[in-house]
């Protein structure tokens, strides 16, 4: 059972995330009825699962939130700012629903009446006079696509129920809603005027009840009384037999010669009248058999647990593959080299058919963006808007699972001090409404991530003063309006000009570059006084296995991304050791350049040949000088552990065939570090 409830939880996530992207589009447009009925589906379908898997309290909740958006569907009820609203709180309620361990909370049941409570007052309000004759004949639970059964319920409440604070009329009106009963009230138990004791309960009911709920729902009514009364449910038929004039009669005059009527009676009595059904309902399975089609399965479900599995045996084989490379070069057997390129062939098919698998689209989580842009901005009093660009990029799930709290940080920002308050805008000439924009494109083996708003944009000059006053910088350190800006991602600094609940706090930016520098990303910022900011957020495409360039600097190997390498070339080693001012012409341009060996401040190399890498570095193209290219190498990330953390120019490390540790370097942060080494080296000699 456990298997299965926790299948259960898994599929209700999915539908609450599908219902609260629903809910998002039809607060844009009230009048989808197509979205409306998607959001009824999911309430239906959420009420019938969480029954049939004991969670009695979500299948209560939702049949509630179901009969609203049935009233909706059917125009009896209009779709109101208040409807919207409870339906979101209902939202993160069914999520929190999904754990039992909150059940024992005293204020999550405080907030489960409440939003109860609210629910029903929106079913109970004065539905238009218009439709008000037609919905009272109408049965508010009836669906033509939904069965209906008729179910025996005979309750017996203990004589001191009322002493617990129970009014077993409360538990008959529920019944009532659960879809058309008849019911029986026995008071054949009460007795004479002068021995009754007003705190004893006496009358007994026997009910029938037509409804599409099943007995787990009907057990729930009963739910808080079932210690203390004697309780039996039984389905007698799967028709409508309150429409058999003969069944409803019969049973009426039963209970008036024998007092009560029993479930033997009942069900005898039912056999009767369901002969009137059977015909008819085997022409209806018949027919729909003929027209039923086999449906293929076109996607599973798979678990993360499996996912991680099958990446690992992945980056195994392809690290097993390298080995048996290596072992058939050295061999020189023809066959055996034939054989190694097969496997190379396959075991690159296969990482490339993994990666697929593991790759999620950026719009998996973007709902949550979109529900706090409407919730910040509404209790911000903003109008703001979310727009998306390029939701269908797709990322490694664990590049997907680690973004989702820096983008938090920057939407917040935006909001709270970007976005500027709706009559500062229209003084500027602005639209009174705001706009964020995320917007996601690939860039050769990376994804890059614009979040832009069109807000107050961030002063360079305030920044730099700010700096001044904390003593990050000195009064006389000239800097260019990028470097001013990338003071915003140092740790406790902030450009709010006061601090609110969301942000100004001076946590928030340097925890965003954090983060994302643990995923092996990089973030800038562009702003624009007055115009807006915008996050550029660059992204490997997966952290396992990445297409490299192999290199030998000295007698250690070295992997760098054959996403950023442009060309290589050979040039003499006088060549390089003549220039002074570390410029190379290559093809007719000039190629600044940094020689590994001596940055790592390794013997100088007495080859008369150097390799020139000449890799992208933001728009431009810098050399690095090596003693080897060795080739292409599929390159199996593995994390070099805690101790080497804080380091920032070694994404990791890969094993080599022969067993070996090559270092995989990342080009842009081992550039940035050269440069700060270049320029205080000239610094300190001026």
């Amino acid at each position: 059972m456990d298997n299965f409830k926790k299948k259960f939880i898994e599929e209700a996530t999915d539908l609450i995330d599908g219902l609260e992207k629903a809910l998002l589009l039809l607060e844009q447009n009230t009048e989808d009825a197509g979205l409306i009925q998607q959001v009824f589906r999911v309430m239906h379908t959420l009420k019938g699962n969480s029954s049939m898997f004991g969670f009695e309290l979500i299948d209560r909740y939702t049949h509630n939130l179901e009969t609203v958006y049935d009233l909706i569907r059917s125009k009896k009820l209009k779709l109101s700012r208040d409807v919207l609203d409870v339906t979101f709180a209902s939202v993160d309620h069914l999520k929190q629903l999904l754990d039992e361990s909150n059940y024992n909370d005293a204020d999550f049941i405080t907030l489960h009446n409440s939003l109860i409570s609210r629910v029903s007052k929106i079913i109970n309000a004065e539905i238009s006079s218009e439709t008000s004759d037609e919905s009272s004949k109408k049965d508010t639970t009836s669906d033509a696509s939904k069965e209906e059964f008729t179910y025996y319920i005979r309750f017996e409440p203990s004589s001191d129920i009322f002493k617990n604070g129970t009014n077993p009329l409360y538990l008959i009106d529920e019944i009532h809603t659960l879809g058309k009963a008849k019911v029986f009230a026995h008071l054949n138990r009460i007795p004479l005027l002068n021995e009754i004791d007003p705190l004893q309960c006496y009358t007994y009911w026997e009910i029938i009840l037509v409804t599409g709920s099943d007995v787990a729902a009907l057990n729930e009514v009963f739910i808080f009384v079932e210690g203390e009364s004697k309780i039996e449910i039984q389905r007698v038929s799967e028709e409508d037999l309150l429409v058999d004039e003969f069944f409803t009669t019969e049973l009426t005059r039963i209970a008036k010669i024998h007092k009560e009527i029993g479930l033997a009676t009942t069900l005898k009595i039912a056999e009767t009248a369901k002969k009137r059904f059977l015909q008819s309902k085997a022409a209806t399975i018949k027919k729909e058999k003929v027209g039923l089609k086999d449906a293929s399965i076109t996607s599973i479900r798979v678990s993360s647990e499996k996912l991680d599995s099958l990446m690992n045996l992945v980056s195994e084989l392809v690290t097993t593959q390298a080995r048996l490379a290596l072992y058939a070069e050295q061999s020189n057997i023809p066959e055996l080299a034939n054989i190694s390129e097969n496997v190379q062939k396959l075991s690159r098919q296969l990482r490339d058919t993994a990666f697929s698998i593991v790759l999620i689209p950026i719009e998996h989580m973007l709902t949550r963006f979109q529900r706090l842009v409407r919730d910040l901005s509404n209790d911000l009093k903003k109008e703001v808007i979310f727009i998306t660009d390029g939701a269908e990029t797709e990322l490694d799930k664990t590049i997907i699972e680690s973004l989702s709290d820096p983008l938090m940080h920057i939407i917040r920002n935006s909001l709270d001090h970007g976005i500027e308050e709706t009559q500062e805008r229209i003084k500027k000439g602005k639209s009174k409404q705001g706009k964020i924009t995320l917007k996601a494109f690939y860039s050769g083996a990376n994804v890059h991530i614009l979040i832009s708003d069109d807000g107050a944009g961030i002063d360079p000059d305030m920044i730099r003063e700010k700096a001044i006053t904390k003593g990050i910088i000195s009064p006389d350190k000239k800097l260019t309006n990028k470097e001013i800006l990338d003071l915003v991602f140092l740790p406790g600094f902030s450009t709010a000009k006061k601090i609110t609940d969301v942000s100004g706090r001076g946590v928030g930016m340097d925890v965003v570059k954090r983060k994302i520098a643990d995923i092996r990303g990089e973030v800038e910022i562009e702003s624009e006084l007055g115009i807006g900011t915008t996050i550029i957020i660059k992204l490997p495409l997966t952290l396992s296995i990445i297409d490299g360039l192999l290199v030998k600097v000295d007698e250690t190997h070295y992997v760098l991304p054959l996403s950023a390498v442009d060309k290589i070339y050979a040039v003499d080693n006088k060549d390089i050791n003549d220039k002074f001012n570390n410029v190379l012409v290559l093809e007719g341009k000039q190629v600044p350049y940094f020689n590994v060996r001596k940055e790592f401040e390794l013997p100088s190399s007495d080859q008369e040949i150097e390799q020139v890498v000449v890799v992208n570095y933001e728009d431009n193209h810098v050399g690095l000088i090596v003693d080897y290219v060795v080739g292409e190498y599929q390159a199996v990330l593995k994390p070099l552990g805690k101790h080497y953390k804080k380091q920032e120019m070694i994404s990791g490390a890969t094993i080599l065939g022969d067993g070996s540790i090559a270092l995989v370097l990342d080009t842009n942060k081992i550039i940035k570090l050269f440069s700060r080494i270049e320029e205080y080296k000239i610094k300190k000699n001026s």
